[in-house]
C-alpha cells in the first residue's frame, strides 16, 4: 500500500521543512532496503543517497537503530492509513467490508517480503521494537474499530475491547501462517468467520 514516491528535492536555495526532509529520508531509506536490503541501511550511506550531510540523517534519527525503528513504524502507520482510506471510500456491505479487513489484515501482517517485515527482522531483540511493536498494535486496534463502527452495535471501550480481541486472533492466525502450521487461505477465511461471529 505504500506509493514508495520521493519527496521532490528542492531546488537551489531552498530548504525543505523538517517534516519535509524526514519525509525523504524515510522515502529514501525504503529505496535503499527494496534495492540491496536492510544490511546495506546506514546513516552515512543514506545521507549520500539523499543528497544530504551526515549531519542531517544524525539529527533526524540519532542511530541506524533509531532510523530503523522510525521506518518500521512509518511503513506501518503509511499501510493502515491507506487501508482506512480504502475502506471508507468503498461502498461495502457489512460481509464485503469485514471480507477486506480479514483478506488484508492477514496478507499484511503474515507477509514475510514486504519492507515492514523485512525491517522488522533488522531490529530483531531490540527493546525499542518490542515498544513500537505495541505501540503499532494499537493502531491496528484503532483501524478495526473504525472499520467496523458502521456494523457494530458495540461502542466505547467495549467496541475497543472487542477489536483487541480481534487483532489478537489475527495475530495469532498470521503467526501460523509463517511457522507453515496453516495456509494463507484458511488463516483468512477463519479470520472472516471469527469477525463475523464477534461483530453483533
Amino acid at each position: 500500500m505504500m506509493t514508495g514516491s520521493s519527496v521532490a528535492t528542492p531546488k537551489q536555495g531552498r530548504r525543505l521543512s523538517k517534516a519535509d526532509r524526514r519525509r525523504q529520508l524515510l522515502t529514501t531509506a525504503l529505496d535503499v532496503i527494496r534495492e540491496n536490503g536492510a544490511d546495506s541501511l546506514t546513516l552515512g550511506h543514506l545521507a549520500e543517497r539523499a543528497g544530504v550531510s551526515k549531519p542531517v540523517v544524525y539529527d533526524h534519527f540519532g542511530t541506524r537503530s533509531g532510523l530503523l525503528i522510525e521506518l518500521y513504524r512509518w511503513i506501518d502507520t503509511e499501510r493502515v492509513e491507506a487501508f482506512r482510506h480504502a475502506m471508507a471510500a468503498a461502498d461495502n456491505d457489512r460481509d464485503e467490508t469485514i471480507a477486506s479487513l480479514a483478506h488484508a489484515y492477514i496478507r499484511c501482517a503474515a507477509d514475510l517480503t514486504g519492507e515492514f517485515y523485512v525491517v522488522g527482522a533488522a531490529l530483531a531483540g531490540s527493546t525499542e521494537k518490542a515498544e513500537v511493536y505495541a505501540e503499532l498494535l494499537d493502531q491496528s486496534v484503532e483501524m478495526f474499530v473504525s472499520v467496523l463502527r458502521p456494523f457494530n452495535r458495540l461502542t466505547g471501550p467495549a467496541a475497543t475491547r472487542l477489536c483487541v480481541g480481534l487483532v489478537g486472533a489475527g495475530e495469532a492466525l498470521s503467526a501460523a501462517i509463517v511457522r507453515g502450521k496453516l495456509t494463507e487461505a484458511d488463516a483468512i477465511a477463519t479470520f472472516h468467520e471469527i469477525i463475523s461471529a464477534s461483530v453483533p
